[in-house]
């Protein structure tokens, strides 16, 4: 049975008082507010900084059993050594959120290349050799010379999903290169015809048997966390 995992990127946003959380909530009960509602997050902090322990068993324990996290990876891997030799770095990232595999609590890890990356197919294909099979990761390309059919040959091979980004900046055409899909959907506005466009779309992928991830941007309002629950109802 395939899962709709709708969410948003990042949950602490005190703006989102009190569209989303309640006026009086307070931010250290944020997420196990949010997720009551929705059922998956994007997590920014990991491409900042590395978690702790203690920080992973507090996401863990804030959130019931079926609510993931899905993790963009750190930015030493994908902007500083911009996956070149990045096997250590790469074994150390997953060393770090293990905790969130063992809670069974992990969704696909994100990598999110810069914008000014260009096309490198046997970079692509070194570094995909680095990652466990046993996880789920999806690619944002932000360089449109990757979005041709020979890097999505190489995602398909490893089961890996081409993130569908939506953005005023670029649109990545959909192509469906793994067992799940992974969005990111980053207009700055979507009305309600936008949603049950989106809905009407997630409803066909579910029904070919793929989980779909879909993430609305975070903004100064609590838009998209309610269009994901919209989406979830």
């Amino acid at each position: 049975m395939a899962t709709l995992y709708a969410g948003t990127s990042g949950f602490a946003y005190p703006a989102w008082k009190p569209g989303f959380y309640p006026a009086k909530l307070p931010a250290k009960q944020f997420l196990h507010h949010y997720a009551q509602r929705l059922n998956c997050v994007e997590i920014n902090y990991t491409f900042r900084r590395l978690p702790s322990a203690a920080t992973l068993q507090n996401w863990v324990e804030a959130t019931p059993p079926g609510f993931v996290f899905a993790v963009k990876a750190n930015q030493r891997i994908t902007h500083i050594l911009r996956l070149k030799n990045a096997a250590e770095a790469t074994a150390l990232f997953l060393k770090m959120i293990d905790p969130l595999r063992s809670a069974r609590r992990l969704g696909p890890i994100l990598f999110q290349l810069p914008p000014q990356l260009q096309c490198d197919e046997g970079l692509l294909r070194d570094f995909l050799e680095l990652l466990p099979a046993d996880l789920r990761y999806a690619f944002e390309f932000r360089h449109t010379s990757w979005l041709a059919e020979p890097v999505y040959e190489q995602l398909r091979r490893r089961n890996i999903a081409l993130c569908l980004a939506e953005s005023e900046k670029l649109e990545v055409p959909k192509v469906i290169t793994a067992d799940f899909v992974y969005y990111r959907l980053r207009k700055p506005d979507y009305t309600e015809a936008d949603v049950d466009a989106i809905a009407a779309g997630a409803r066909e992928l579910l029904a070919s048997g793929r989980d779909l991830y879909l993430m609305f941007k975070h903004e100064e309002t609590p838009e998209g966390a309610l269009n994901a629950e919209r989406l979830l109802r």
